[in-house]
């Protein structure tokens, strides 16, 4: 089962490679992995999408609660969430088929975001289902770059996590 977890944790060096250390230790694969500062000065949020059983999910969550930078461990799963994620995409668009990706793009709602007469770099936002969307549309030898954040996420409301 697909899990998206947010984690509060203390801005300090070594935090993040011990939560990616109980992930490593249990064989637990983290699909995406993204951090940043957030409106509280000091502290960060880290974005961890995994997938695994209930109870296996369960108790990895239990051993990063005991983890001493962690401040609030929140699963996102089971509760209304927005979640996102961010890509980058260079295309190789040159001649005849430039309009057919400017299209493409217009209906994904991306944005190129840099032009040279050879290529497009496109920027798309949305879920991962969406970003699979986009490129599985594209012809896969106009691909010559891809970058992807990983899932940002937040509960809905007016409640912080």
């Amino acid at each position: 089962m697909r899990r998206v977890l947010t984690l509060h944790m203390e801005n300090q060096a070594g935090a993040l490679s011990r939560v990616a250390g109980l992930f490593s230790a249990r064989a637990f694969n983290i699909e995406s992995l993204t951090v940043a500062p957030t409106e509280s000065r000091g502290v960060s949020r880290m974005t961890l999408v995994t997938r695994g059983s209930e109870h296996l999910v369960e108790q990895i969550l239990k051993q990063i609660n005991k983890l001493i930078d962690v401040i609030k461990v929140v699963d996102l799963t089971e509760s209304p969430h927005v979640e996102r994620e961010l890509m980058l995409v260079k295309l190789r668009a040159g001649g005849e088929n430039r309009p057919e990706v400017r299209s493409l793009v217009d209906i994904f709602r991306g944005k190129i975001v840099d032009v040279t007469p050879s290529s497009y770099v496109i920027e798309l936002t949305g879920t991962a289902d969406k970003l699979e969307a986009f490129l599985e549309a594209l012809d896969a030898r106009h691909i010559l770059e891809l970058a992807r954040t990983g899932s940002c996420g937040m509960a809905r409301g007016e409640k912080a996590a």
